[in-house]
């Protein structure tokens, strides 16, 4: 004879992701994660900007006339600050792998420097770019 067993259906089930607070270490690693794959997804147009400004004189310049529209600048902004806090959340990472900052006030505190160390080279990056 067969006995199932039957599932508590009590359990409370909470699908609204809006009310889930993710602490700043998991914001960080996410944030890591789709900074990458948008890096990933920019690489092509990164190697075409790349190919046009070697290619001769003419499509350089025509690719610094380009380069010049607020639309261009902001996409290149944007671009800019993916790598930026990639950079500073792979630092971050590279810090733990040596076990430095990998306690718990550790991983908050470096979570906000990254994110700190990012918008602030970002804003001086829009500064440099307008």
């Amino acid at each position: 004879m067969v006995v199932l067993r039957t599932v508590n259906k009590k359990r409370p089930v909470n699908l609204d992701l809006t009310s889930i607070r993710f602490p700043v270490p998991a914001v960080a690693s996410i944030l890591h994660r789709v900074s990458g794959m948008a890096l990933f997804v920019a690489t092509p147009l990164l190697l075409w900007m790349l190919e046009r400004s070697l290619d001769s004189a003419e499509a350089f310049d025509a690719l610094k006339a380009t380069l010049d529209g607020f639309l261009v600048k902001l996409v290149l902004l944007a671009v800019l600050a993916g790598l930026l806090y990639h950079l500073a959340a792979g630092i971050r990472h590279l810090l733990m792998d040596m076990h430095i900052g990998d306690s718990l006030e550790g991983g908050r505190r470096g979570a906000w420097s990254a994110i700190a160390v990012a918008a602030v080279a970002t804003l001086l990056m829009g500064v440099w770019l307008w």
